[in-house]
């Protein structure tokens, strides 16, 4: 949850959400573990603290989902796993998707991600 209002927090961040058209534009609640918070570009859908933490989001290009799911390995240790899941509607998605999906930008961003949770831990 650190991860990404750290990751919201950064300068470009606010102009890439108002050029997409993000919905939500802006940060509001208490923080990623309510569901209902926002920060600029994400929603949080569900939140099981320990357990689970669903965050939605929706731009002019795409509608997209990302899941992050903990599981015990063994008395000590746990595994994340992060899911992701997005609809390219129309014309102007299918090159959205060609540019961001296509390019592997996507692969890069979500392992970044993970990196920073995992240099958090």
């Amino acid at each position: 949850m650190r991860v990404c209002s750290h990751a919201a927090a950064r300068p470009y961040c606010e102009l890439i959400t108002h050029l997409l058209g993000c919905d939500p534009a802006r940060r509001s609640g208490v923080g990623l573990s309510t569901p209902g918070s926002t920060l600029p570009g994400i929603r949080v859908a569900a939140a099981e603290a320990g357990r689970r933490l669903a965050l939605e989001g929706r731009h002019r290009f795409s509608r997209y989902q990302l899941v992050f799911t903990l599981e015990p390995v063994d008395g000590a240790r746990c595994r994340l796993r992060a899911e992701t899941r997005a609809a390219f509607p129309g014309l102007t998605g299918r090159g959205y998707r060609a540019l961001v999906i296509g390019t592997r930008g996507h692969v890069l961003v979500v392992r970044r991600i993970l990196a920073a949770v995992r240099t958090r831990a």
